[in-house]
């Protein structure tokens, strides 16, 4: 079981194959991608690294995360997330991981934020037709309509209704790494991939889409 890696979410292009095919494409960069800590069996029952990326000021960070980043002698990570791993795929403290620890070809999760919409409707959350734009319709055209059973004379737990829409924790599953450009230490993932340009995002390895 091999580690996974933190990377930065650049935006989004295209490439081209021999044939002329265009690929959309994500492209994520690994930039300061370090490895802050070990959990091993014996003192932590399993096996996995710590791995941070991004920089933050150690003003504000809680004495503790300061302590820990002093201990492996690394600067303090904006996103530090952990990846269980095999005991012969640990790799030491302090070590940088590249864009190179992946291949062309292989599949991937990525793990990200989505992009916070605020508060939301019922059409736009959860893409309900709506009410009729004519014949006598009025302001009722982005109404929710119904909320569920008229005898019960109150809206069941999890009816779906206008509230706040993204900021959530999502994972986009089975994507191909379509290139690896190892001299500028960026991945092409195909497709898209959640959050927002600029965001970091937890991508692990899997073994088929």
């Amino acid at each position: 079981m091999r580690s996974g890696v933190i990377a930065q979410k650049v935006g989004m292009t295209r490439v081209f194959t021999e044939t002329g095919e265009h690929i959309p494409v994500t492209v994520l960069k690994l930039g300061n991608c370090q490895v802050v800590g070990h959990r091993t069996t014996e003192k932590n029952g399993y096996v996995a690294l710590q791995l941070g990326s991004g920089s933050r000021k150690s003003v504000y960070l809680p004495k503790a995360e300061r302590g820990q980043f002093a201990v492996a002698k690394v600067e303090p990570k904006r996103k530090v997330a952990e990846f269980r791993v095999s005991e012969d795929s640990l790799i030491p403290v302090g070590a940088e991981i590249q864009a190179d620890h992946f291949v062309v070809g292989q599949f991937v999760d990525v793990t990200g934020t989505s992009v916070g919409k605020g508060f939301a409707g019922g059409m736009k959350r959860y893409h309900f037709h709506g009410g009729p734009m004519e014949h006598g319709a009025s302001k009722i055209h982005r109404k929710p309509m119904s909320g569920g059973a008229t005898d019960a004379a109150r809206v069941f737990p999890g009816a779906r209704r206008p509230g706040h829409l993204g900021a959530a924790t999502v994972t986009q599953k089975g994507l191909t790494v379509v290139d690896v450009d190892a001299e500028r230490n960026l991945l092409l993932i195909k497709g898209a991939v959640p959050g927002a340009n600029g965001g970091l995002l937890v991508i692990r390895s899997r073994e088929s889409a």
